[in-house]
C-alpha cells in the first residue's frame, strides 16, 4: 500500500483524540493504544508525568510500527502538586469533582511525535480551568451522565461538565485530550503534511 504521507499510527484509544484529528482533517493509517501502568511514579509532579506517559507510549507503539510515525499524549488533571486519577469509580469521580469544585486546576496534555528515523520530539500544554462551585445535586446529576469514566480529574470538558466552567486559560483541544496547535507543529516537524 503507498502513501502520499508516510504511515501515521495513532498510539490511543481514545475516540476524541480521533475527533481531534479529524478536526484538522488527518486520519491515522492505524490505532494502537499502548498498554501502559499509568500509576505515578513516587513523587512525580504532574507535568513529569503527562511528558513521561506520553512518551512511553510513543515509545511502546513505535516498536510495533517502526516504519511509521508515532503520535502519542497523555492528559493529567491537576489540583497543585497533586495528579487526579481518570476516574473510574463514581467514589473517583465524585472525589475528583468536590476538590475541583469552586477553584482552579491545570489540565497538562503531554504530546510525542516520533519520526520515522526514531527521532522524538515532545511538547506540553499546559491549560487553567477556573470551575463554579458545585452543590451536592449537580455532582450526583453529573455522575448520573457517565460522561466521567476513564477521564481525568472525572469529568469531560466537551460534555454536560462545561456548564461546570467559568474559566478556561489555554487550549480547549489540550483539555479534551489533544492540543491540536502543538501536535501540528510537531507533526510538521516529523514531515507529516498538515
Amino acid at each position: 500500500m503507498t502513501h502520499a504521507h508516510p504511515p501515521l499510527v495513532l498510539a490511543s484509544a481514545s475516540p476524541r483524540r480521533r475527533d481531534l484529528l479529524a478536526q484538522i482533517h488527518i486520519t491515522p493509517d492505524a490505532i494502537e493504544p499502548a498498554a501502559l501502568d499509568e500509576t505515578p511514579l513516587p513523587r512525580e509532579l504532574p507535568r513529569a508525568h503527562a511528558l513521561r506517559l506520553a512518551r512511553e507510549k510513543a515509545e511502546c507503539v513505535k516498536q510495533k510500527f517502526p516504519e511509521a510515525i508515532v503520535l502519542a499524549a497523555d492528559t493529567v488533571v491537576a489540583c497543585g502538586r497533586r495528579i487526579l486519577p481518570k476516574a473510574e469509580t463514581e467514589s473517583e469521580a465524585r472525589f475528583c469533582l468536590k476538590l475541583l469544585s469552586g477553584r482552579s486546576h491545570q489540565v497538562l496534555t503531554g504530546v510525542v511525535v516520533i519520526d520515522r528515523a526514531g527521532q522524538a520530539r515532545t511538547r506540553l500544554s499546559t491549560s487553567r480551568v477556573s470551575f463554579t462551585r458545585l452543590h451536592a445535586d449537580d455532582i450526583t446529576h453529573y455522575l448520573q451522565t457517565c460522561e466521567w469514566q476513564g477521564k481525568a480529574g472525572g469529568y469531560a470538558i466537551q460534555g454536560y461538565a462545561a456548564c461546570f466552567v467559568r474559566q478556561i486559560a489555554g487550549s480547549y483541544s489540550g483539555v479534551v485530550g489533544l492540543p491540536l496547535f502543538e501536535t501540528a507543529a510537531l507533526l510538521r516537524a516529523a514531515d507529516y503534511p498538515v
